[in-house]
This record gives C-alpha cells, structure tokens and sequence, in this order.
C-alpha cells in the first residue's frame, strides 16, 4: 500500500515512516511539474530504507 502511496503522493509515503520534515521538503518539490518524478524516486527509495531497517531491527531481536 505504501509503495502506492509512493508513486501517487510521494510526500504522504515520508509521513507514513514518521520523516514528517521530509515529507514536508518532498511536498514542495512535488509541487513543481518537472519534481514529480525525482519526489517519486525518493519517496520509493526512503521506503526501501524504511522497509530494510524494519528487518534488520526484527533480525537483531529486541531490547536493541
């Protein structure tokens, strides 16, 4: 769902993984035409890393 987000309002995909000052940058960018494509770009790849630092946190168990 998330990855939806991404590609439809890049700057809702940063609130979602709680980088609302991210968010907030990416929403000005996306509001220029020619920033739409590199605020998808970003949005898909901080979802990534999002999505990454989720298993590596899962993997190292908890209390860390």
């Amino acid at each position: 769902m998330r990855l939806i987000i991404a590609f439809f309002l890049p700057w809702l995909t940063f609130f979602t993984i709680g980088r609302p000052i991210s968010g907030i940058i990416c929403l000005i960018l996306q509001i220029t035409l020619f920033g739409w494509i590199p605020a998808t770009i970003w949005a898909v790849y901080a979802l990534s890393q999002y999505k990454t630092d989720k298993k590596i946190e899962q993997a190292l168990g908890p209390g860390r």
